[in-house]
């Protein structure tokens, strides 16, 4: 024992403080149990197979300064994954590594993590809360089981929360949210509460109340147990048990009761219970909120301070007691490959093998690493397995549980577990790793497309070569950043979700791979499409001594619904053109449809359907039909009424009253739309409809409006059509 603890002592350091000691005799007493269990020690790791029921897989969500990152290194904290507290606005928070984080204060990148708490292993994923990094978001809910959104007690539902409780809907991923920052000015429990009932059309289950508020506020009433706790504010006191105060206890009664009531709607159990009579206990109500929780018919609500230290304990006893194991998850779903049919893989280490790739980082002392969510059966390092999305067998090399940007290595890696691995050259984000006799594909993560783009440039031979393995890296990390080389101009050209994006890439090129380059101006990602049907001919035909070129096809162009993309329909008949010509023409159209007709930007939402044409049976060729597809394109979107679309974003401003006017003369001269506007108290909020193209430099525009006191969120709407003088415009100059 004594030389397992030493052992202890090199991974981590020995503690000094109170509450330091305690997290590390946590350590201590998980090396005893695995003493105890005959569980394997090896390389100075303690390897402990938790049982699949307390195992829980979260990601912490929620809009950009919420306070995500604040509550996650709480709760490292108090489970005992650190000894120091780390804070975004002094740079040091563990989950902030990447030093763009450190320097802007915000999550730009997901961050990792594992930790214990009641004997539960809660692997735990802090997300960006800004728009331009919602892929984050999106592939971590893909791989997760719950979510814990927090929410700004002041400003309540948010855009960006909005965007990250859809992204949850779609995956079905349980949740409880934490109702943050109840001691500022102007926080308001019940408005914040109203306001997830009505915004993300959610059954809002509260299980604690404020104690006091604002400057008042010391702690939680808990209903489910009917007790009160109260927090000093100091990193390392418990909880202290106090009386609920008598003006208290009739809005705990009430509010007690409307929560067994909204549980008795959905819980049979609880109905039985409660028409009986009798008395619910506490074990009766926190099953069942488990059950609401898990098939989604409510959500748990907390409350607290995170920057004061107050009600990150009774949210780690919600993340254990009312989130999902992977157990409690059905089944994952696949495609067997051979058969082409539906198959599932359950939760258990015997089943065959099952993992999604959800996200690539380039590590720049260990390598191209490669995360891993583990769905069934068990991985091990140096183990063969098959990425059925890429048809490539592939090797694991080292296993790696990670810590933010640290590592610890492990030998095996089981069902439910969320890892790291290097060796993985041909995977990517989305694909799925399975057993190459079973093999399966998993349903993949779906990314938004890129909105702006600008152009790059290397200063010299040097800063090209390195700038390209740096873009490729870079794309290999973000699937929403995109990398295209203009053969017009002769540059590189880099597409993002917005400013911040491109912004923060092209820091990371100058400052983390030490390329020099010079970098324009941002531009709109404009698109193209037709708005009336229309034929065209096209015919490519070259004759110059010995074998020629012909290509002959006819097609119909019709517009389709915004985001309905590309459809191809051939109606020949009788042979009049080969089947290997007509693939050919496919090709030569979607090329055509990259570069438009108007202004050089790509033509979307249109149905080609290839209904005649000729083809010479000593002269034609893939290239002649190939060509002949792309003229005909261009010559029917010619025809066809084509227009520019643009991206129209979702503009949320939450000001004092006193700037109203001013923001909504502004915007207005922008070309912006109101959607609705709010009051609360001395603030209001304001959701506009507004251009992207109008919106480069807001941030300064509405600081110098509102003194600063205004804050701003954007996230992509839609496109819409491009008022027909700026499309001139546009076709004159070649930009706006």
């Amino acid at each position: 024992m004594t030389i397992l603890i030493e052992w202890l002592r090199l991974i981590e350091p020995l503690p000094t403080t109170d509450g330091e000691r305690l997290s590390f005799i946590n350590y201590s007493v998980m090396v005893e149990s695995a003493i105890s269990e005959k569980f394997e020690v090896k390389d100075r790791i303690v390897a402990r197979r938790f049982p699949l029921d307390l195992i829980r897989n979260i990601a912490i969500i929620a809009h950009i300064d919420a306070g995500k990152t604040t509550v996650t290194e709480r709760v490292l904290y108090y489970t005992g994954r650190t000894y120091k507290v780390g804070e975004v606005h002094e740079g040091t928070a563990v989950m902030d590594w990447m030093e763009q984080e450190k320097q802007r204060g915000i999550t730009i990148t997901a961050a990792a993590t594992t930790s214990y708490w009641q004997n539960h292993r809660i692997n735990i994923i802090d997300t960006p809360g800004h728009i331009d990094f919602t892929a984050e978001v999106e592939r971590c809910l893909r791989v997760l089981d719950g979510g814990v959104v927090v929410f700004d007690a002041v400003a309540g539902v948010e855009a960006q929360s909005e965007t990250v409780w859809r992204q949850a809907d779609r995956y079905h991923v349980p949740r409880i949210c934490f109702i943050n920052k109840m001691d500022r000015p102007g926080a308001n429990f019940d408005r914040t509460i109203s306001m997830i009932q009505e915004r993300l059309r959610a059954v809002p289950l509260p299980i604690q109340l404020p104690l006091g508020s604002e400057d008042s506020y010391q702690g939680v009433i808990d209903l489910v147990e009917n007790k009160a706790w109260s927090f000093d504010g100091s990193l390392d006191s418990e909880p202290l048990e106090v009386a609920i105060p008598e003006s208290e206890k009739a809005v705990c009664t009430k509010f007690r009761n409307e929560l067994i009531e909204k549980l008795a709607e959905h819980d049979d159990q609880i109905m039985a219970v409660y028409l009986g009579g009798s008395n619910i206990t506490t074990s009766e109500l926190k099953l069942a909120l488990r059950r609401a929780t898990l098939a989604n018919k409510g959500v748990p609500i907390l409350c607290g301070s995170a920057l004061r230290n107050k009600g990150i304990r009774p949210l780690l006893d919600a993340i254990v007691n009312y989130l999902p194991s992977p157990l409690d998850m059905p089944p994952v779903r696949a495609i067997d490959t051979k058969l082409g049919t539906e198959v599932t893989r359950p939760a258990r280490d015997d089943a065959p093998f099952s993992a999604l790739a959800f996200k690539v980082v380039s590590d720049p002392f260990v390598g191209r690493l490669v995360y891993l969510r583990v769905y069934s059966g068990k991985l091990k390092a140096g183990a063969g397995i098959f990425n059925s999305t890429q048809g490539k067998k592939e090797r694991i090399g080292r296993l790696l549980l990670m810590h933010a940007n640290h590592r610890e290595e492990i030998t095996e890696a089981d069902t439910g577990a969320i890892v790291a691995t290097l060796g993985l050259k041909n995977t990517f984000t989305g694909d799925t790793l399975c057993h190459a006799s079973q093999p399966i594909l998993l349903e993949s993560i779906r990314f938004p497309e890129p909105v702006l783009f600008i152009a790059i440039e290397p200063k010299t031979r040097a800063d090209q070569d390195k700038m390209g393995g740096a873009l490729q890296k870079l794309t290999e990390e973000d699937p929403t950043f995109k990398v295209e080389f203009n053969e017009e101009t002769g540059q590189t050209v880099i597409s993002g979700m917005g400013e911040l994006h491109l912004e923060v890439i092209v820091s990371r090129l100058l400052s983390e791979f030490k390329v020099g380059a010079k970098v324009g101006k941002p531009r709109v990602a404009y698109k193209e499409t037709i708005t009336t049907p229309a034929r065209a001919e096209g015919k490519f035909i070259r004759q110059s001594g010995g074998h020629g070129q012909y290509g002959h096809v006819y097609l119909e162009l019709e517009p389709l619904e915004s985001g309905s993309g590309f459809q191809f329909v051939n109606k020949t008949k009788g042979g009049i053109i080969p089947k290997q010509y007509i693939l050919a023409t496919e090709v030569g159209i979607k090329e055509a449809m990259q570069t438009g007709i108007l202004a050089g930007y790509p033509v979307v939402d249109i149905k080609a359907t290839l209904y005649d044409g000729s083809y010479h049976e000593v002269d034609s060729s893939d290239i002649a039909f190939k060509m002949a597809g792309s003229i005909a394109l261009r010559k029917g979107v010619a025809k066809a009424k084509s227009t520019l679309l643009e991206p129209i974003m979702k503009l949320d401003v939450v000001t004092p009253e006193q700037f109203l006017g001013d923001i909504i003369a502004d915007v207005n001269s922008k070309r912006g739309q109101i959607e609705s506007i709010e009051t609360h108290g001395e603030m209001g909020t304001i959701h506009f409809f507004i251009p992207l193209a109008e919106t480069f430099g807001y941030t300064t525009s509405l600081r110098s409006l509102t003194q600063g006191r205004a804050t701003h969120s954007m996230e992509f709407y839609h496109y819409q059509a491009l008022p027909a003088e700026l499309v001139d415009q546009i076709k004159a100059t070649g930009r706006r």
